[in-house]
């Protein structure tokens, strides 16, 4: 009887932890929704955006991500089709199909989706430490007080620049995947590149589901790596959780966007894709 009071004390602790937790994620979603909706906004307002912003953004995002987008999309080809060809060599023979169906899954899924990845850890860590080192050293506070909307000034250029930058780079590794995983399928088991570089398969339901894909996650990981660099508090340590936090969101809705893109895509067209 007498540990009754401590295990009623203990219970409602946890309870009241899971709750607040649970009213955190829920307003934390609410506040992203608001960025998002406010970053869509801020596409048709021009006051407090700085010149050139959108192009050095596009530098910044794209031109510095080309290599590492290149290098691991071509090795990632490689490894894909190898393995693959190596499959079917055990039980076939018969590679016809390894270039008709590798092409199909490269432009719907393989090389938005990727791309989406690699950008979410080089892109969306950068976003949020220097967002996030404006918040903790008052920068964002001054852009305020001098009557500029920090989501005009700091999130919009970059999202402008990721929606570019990303289909660009979807297209560029995609590419390289393509041309990656042929040259291995021909120099380690002799396929015909006529058999593999076949683009019959390939139709507009899907360019169009990769195309949207590419620009979902162009759309999306500025802006929660952008609302991750705004909570950020405290001093360097807080910089650091924005980061972490940075990678983790815009890589999860990648993810999410992914699952639900290819759902849509299949309840819509079916046997199309």
């Amino acid at each position: 009887m007498s540990d009754r009071p401590g295990i009623l004390a203990s219970l409602t602790d946890r309870i009241t932890r899971v709750g607040e937790g649970a009213i955190g994620t829920v307003r934390a979603a609410f506040d992203l929704v608001v960025l998002f909706l406010g970053t869509l906004g801020g596409l048709f307002r021009r006051a407090g955006r700085p010149r050139g912003a959108v192009v050095e953004q596009m530098h910044i995002i794209g031109n510095r991500s080309v290599v590492f987008v290149a290098v691991t999309l071509g090795f990632l080809g490689m490894v894909m089709v190898y393995q693959t060809c190596l499959q079917f060599n055990k039980v076939t023979g018969d590679f016809s199909q390894v270039g008709v169906q590798f092409i199909r899954l490269i432009v719907s899924d393989f090389a938005p989706t990727l791309t989406g990845m690699m950008l979410a850890t080089r892109v969306g860590a950068g976003i949020a430490a220097e967002i996030g080192s404006m918040k903790v050293t008052e920068q964002i506070d001054a852009l305020r007080m001098s009557g500029v909307l920090p989501v005009d000034y700091l999130i919009v250029p970059r999202f402008m620049a990721s929606v570019v930058m990303t289909v660009a780079l979807t297209v560029l590794g995609g590419a390289i995947m393509w041309l990656a995983g042929g040259l291995t399928a021909q120099y380690s088991f002799g396929v015909n590149p006529n058999i593999f570089y076949d683009l019959s398969l390939v139709t507009g339901v899907h360019v169009g589901l990769g195309l949207v894909k590419s620009l979902s996650y162009g759309m999306a990981i500025p802006v929660v790596a952008g609302f991750c660099g705004l909570r950020a508090k405290g001093s360097s340590e807080g910089v650091g959780w924005a980061t972490t936090a940075a990678v983790i969101g815009a890589s999860f809705s990648v993810i999410v966007l992914d699952f639900i893109w290819s759902i849509l895509g299949f309840m819509i067209f079916g046997g199309s894709l």
